[in-house]
């Protein structure tokens, strides 16, 4: 039976890429990964951050604290490596806006190439320590991952495309989703996390 998995998610969010991965073991281990569509709505961590961003060591120590932050990072590039993902904190110096990423998933939604977009943004930021806010790396990423030029710069200015991803947002808040990644299986039910696949097998298989 088809399935529709709806999640909120930020590309600057390590769990979001580490749910991304345990999602797509488990849909692949059930044979469910061809018939089930992933939406991927916007949630933005910061979303008062300036257009330009800022120094992503400032960020996390006014956040953390240098020394936790140093130490959650660490954590999650061990974590990273049992999922098969390279963190690379020491190399991305920048936390960006994600305002024009979620834009540009939008877009990529609407020509069927959001979960190579969403997948590439996510490797750009945390294995390549590329600035996904920057208007022009942007750019190469999201035509690398498929989507044609002229698509990805209406886009970047589209007003109204704006305006869609600021309303899911607000969406997001009304239905009291305080972290990502959070998703939403058939409009019925609900994971709150990056839980281990273990636990999306148990649930996709019962449900």
């Amino acid at each position: 039976m088809p399935l529709t998995i709806s999640v909120f998610s930020d590309v600057i969010c390590p769990w979001c890429y580490v749910g991304k991965r345990r999602l797509e073991r488990a849909l692949d281990q059930l044979g469910l990964r061809e018939s089930t569509t992933v939406e991927w709505l916007p949630f933005e961590l910061n979303p008062a951050m300036p257009a330009e961003g800022m120094v992503r060591a400032l960020y996390r120590a006014r956040k953390f604290g240098a020394e936790r932050a140093a130490q959650l990072d660490a954590q999650m590039t061990e974590l990273g490596h049992q999922e098969g993902i390279g963190f690379a904190f020491g190399r991305m110096t920048r936390t960006p806006s994600t305002r024009s990423a979620h834009m540009l998933i939008a877009a990529a939604t609407r020509h069927g190439r959001a979960d190579p977009v969403v997948d590439a943004l996510f490797r750009a930021y945390f294995e390549e320590g590329r600035d996904v806010g920057d208007p022009c790396v942007l750019r190469e990423i999201c035509v690398a991952a498929g989507l044609e030029r002229h698509v990805v710069e209406d886009a970047m200015g589209d007003a109204q495309l704006r305006q869609w991803v600021e309303s899911i947002e607000r969406q997001a808040t009304e239905m009291q989703v305080a972290g990502v990644p959070f998703f939403i299986v058939d409009r019925k039910w609900a994971v709150s996390g990056a839980q281990p696949t273990e636990q999306w097998l148990a649930a996709l298989t019962a449900a």
